[in-house]
């Protein structure tokens, strides 16, 4: 009887990765429309994968009704394994794509709204010059989304402000940069050096929407020159705004040395002050996922992105990794 047993399950049919996938597409969206546009698979196609995956589990996974989809009682179980087993056959990828050879293939880099316009240049010439043969697609989200991202593994790699403080992922850090008071023309800290921080406590300060972590370390900033009150009346959903209410006589903001240049050229009505020592500053990193396949690569791009960033209004950081 055990052998018997034993030769059973030997010859049992086994999921396809395409039944997997189409089911844990529908699992996520709960919609077979939605979930067949998010895999490029027909609805019809998608509908059968999940049917043919039923059959080979001889289980229901779905609940169908004329108006929604539901996960069966067995559905939610298997959901987690389908989507283990993806991501495991996706890192398989990954690793096999690692050894082919370095800088090859796809990398998928995400980047903060507030480092893009102003490193993506720097990037994207050392890419081209450096590893021609890597397919390099950018991603411009805020900080939450990217780490979702990353973690998920719709994401490889971060350029975004540090730290994070998230378990499981690897800051390469890169450079310090300091913040710059931008103000009107007619506004009294215009054109001056050696700010004191103090001097933020009775700023109308200008910030960034919810979301963006450059909102929240002006926030920490105001904090720590100790403003209590949040210094917020009117905000911005990216940079070029921002300055542009500043030159319009709205408040001040703060900007990266970074973005002073491209963003305060867009006007003749700013002035720019510095803070006395030490100013405050943000640091930019890469991050990875901890052991990612991928890892020694990532780490040689750290290398030479900081040595393509020297030219820039920064503080390199060496050997951080």
């Amino acid at each position: 009887m055990t052998v018997s047993n034993v030769g059973h399950v030997g010859k049992r049919r086994q999921p396809s990765l395409a039944q997997l996938r189409a089911f844990a597409a529908v699992a996520e969206h709960l919609h077979f429309r939605d979930a067949a546009a998010a895999i490029g698979m027909s609805q019809p196609a998608l509908s059968g994968a999940v049917s043919a995956l039923e059959e080979v589990l001889g289980v229901t996974l779905l609940e169908r009704t004329t108006r929604k989809v539901l996960l069966s009682t067995a559905g939610e179980r298997l959901a987690v394994r389908a989507k283990a087993v993806l991501e495991e056959v996706g890192a398989l990828l990954e690793e096999a794509e690692a050894v082919r050879a370095p800088f090859t293939g796809a990398l998928r880099l995400g980047v903060i709204p507030t480092v893009a316009p102003y490193l993506l240049p720097t990037v994207l010439r050392l890419v081209h010059e450096r590893y021609p043969d890597l397919d390099l697609q950018v991603h411009e989200e805020q900080t939450a989304n990217l780490l979702d991202g990353l973690t998920t593994g719709r994401l490889d790699l971060l350029l975004l402000a540090v730290p994070l403080g998230v378990p499981g992922v690897v800051e390469l850090p890169l450079f310090d940069e300091d913040f710059v008071l931008v103000t009107p023309l007619d506004h009294e800290l215009g054109g001056r050096e050696g700010i004191p921080r103090e001097a933020l406590k009775e700023l109308n300060l200008l910030l960034l929407d919810e979301g963006h972590c450059l909102r929240d370390q002006a926030l920490d900033i105001c904090r720590e020159a100790g403003r209590e009150d949040a210094p917020v009346t009117t905000t911005a959903a990216g940079l070029s705004t921002l300055v542009q209410l500043v030159a319009g006589g709205l408040g001040c903001t703060l900007l990266p040395r970074t973005a002073l240049k491209v963003e305060t050229s867009r006007s003749n009505q700013l002035l720019t002050g510095c803070f006395a020592d030490p100013a405050p500053t943000r640091r930019i990193a890469l991050a990875m996922r901890a052991g990612a396949a991928r890892g020694a690569e990532y780490q040689e791009l750290a290398v030479a992105l900081r040595g393509a960033l020297r030219p820039l209004p920064v503080r390199v950081l060496e050997g951080q990794d």
